[in-house]
């Protein structure tokens, strides 16, 4: 692979000189506002060398974690920005590793970007006129990328875009029913997001299956504190939740998911709120943790529903509810349906939550095997449903990889 690279030294600044032939390895940036994730995977056996989180930057608080291997390091960076996070990373990156590209994850492409891209002026010009769409993460996003091309001179940038892999929608699937120059003047669309985990699990449920995913019709379902469900056919994404923003579609950790939007109005009305408030509240005070008042987290509701919380129930109900009603839904856009795919961290760790969304699926015929749905799956297909029944299937998700196979993709489509 003929690409300019860089190689990392050790942790004690020194390089091996025994280290001839480095490893090629893609470095993988996740920027927010304050904090970034990264990954490191060797490109050769597409293998997790290390990952680890930067947060709190700005503040005395900020520290970098991570993990290689079975072991866990921690280090405090007080007051360190992202260039300097990027510094002390690769301080911690291998000697025998040699960073051949970074690719970023960029949330909101728009129509501008239907596939990942080099960046350039042009396309860091393109991000950022996609801001308004996505306030809270684009800019963080272009925060990152600009601080990596200050860290990595003269390493190949990707931008892989979580919009991108349902810019494959119809017009059917993505209009909204508002005055058609919302669209073409605005920009008003579903655009949908979890892209790269959608494409993701997809490829592996067909893999897993033993069958073309050009020959597929699939729901998949990436269920975390952020959640959406996606209609796949042929490998295209045909319809998805989400819409021109995250809030739209499942109920979620702490988002509400679909409402109906005189909501608006009505709380203005009766509370006073500005705009602002009523948002942030859709946003942040909403889907699990607003129903069940305990937590927006999976494991502490099911917790405290066994311990006869009738709050934390109704929010398990309403979120195994609204997502098999969605599930149904996105049936119509497929002209099969041969598999249903769980992902996310509550797709792939609760067992309780995907029993409870079984049984409003049966109309689809779903049917799960208890004792493959306890143990999250079979070991190598993930089938957690009954023989004869809709094929349901648990499969981990891996954004990260996805992202470095599509950052490896155009580097070499260019090289």
């Amino acid at each position: 692979m003929s690409v300019p690279s860089t190689t990392i030294a050790s942790a004690d600044g020194a390089q091996d000189p025994a280290l001839a032939d480095p490893r090629p390895a893609v470095l993988i940036v996740n920027c927010g506002s304050s904090s970034v994730k990264f990954a490191l995977i060797g490109t050769r056996r597409e293998t997790l060398i290390l990952s680890g989180l930067a947060e709190r930057l700005g503040s005395p608080q900020a520290r970098m974690t991570w993990k290689a291997g079975d072991a866990k390091f921690t280090k405090e960076l007080p007051d360190a920005d992202l260039v300097v996070a990027l510094h002390e990373m690769i301080g911690i990156l291998p000697g025998n590793v040699r960073v051949v590209a970074v690719g970023h994850r960029v949330v909101h492409g728009a129509e501008a970007f239907s596939h990942s891209v080099r960046i350039d002026a042009d396309v860091l010009a393109g991000i950022e006129r996609c801001n308004d769409l996505a306030p809270l993460h684009n800019p963080a996003n272009l925060a990152g990328i600009r601080a990596a091309q200050k860290v990595f001179p003269g390493i190949p940038q990707v931008a892989v875009f979580d919009t991108a892999f349902h810019s494959t929608l119809p017009p059917r699937a993505f209009l909204y029913a508002v005055p058609y120059d919302w669209y073409t003047t605005d920009g008003v669309r579903r655009y949908g997001f979890h892209g790269t985990s959608h494409r993701f699990v997809a490829g592996e449920a067909a893999r897993r299956l033993g069958r073309p995913l050009e020959a597929l019709g699939l729901i998949t379902a990436h269920l975390g504190n952020g959640c959406s469900a996606a209609a796949v056919e042929g490998g295209h994404s045909v319809d998805t939740t989400m819409g021109i923003s995250p809030l739209e579609g499942l109920v979620m950790g702490t988002r509400s998911g679909d409402i109906d939007p005189s909501l608006h109005e009505y709380m203005a009305a009766r509370r006073g709120w500005n705009l602002a408030r009523i948002m942030q509240s859709l946003n942040r005070e909403s889907g699990l943790l607003g129903v069940s008042g305990v937590s927006n987290d999976m494991r502490t509701l099911v917790e405290a529903a066994t311990g006869g919380s009738d709050r934390a129930q109704l929010a398990i109900d309403v979120f195994a509810y609204r997502l098999a009603k969605s599930v149904s839904a996105l049936s119509a856009a497929l002209s099969r349906l041969d598999a249903i795919v769980f992902t996310g961290g509550i797709g792939e760790h609760s067992a309780y939550v995907r029993a409870r969304t079984a049984e409003h699926l049966k109309v689809l015929g779903v049917d799960l095997d208890p004792a493959l749905n306890e143990r999250h799956g079979e070991p190598l297909t993930g089938r957690i449903s009954r023989p004869g029944t809709r094929t349901c299937l648990v499969v981990p998700t891996n954004e990260e990889l996805m992202i470095a196979r599509e950052t490896l993709q155009v580097v070499q489509s260019q090289s």
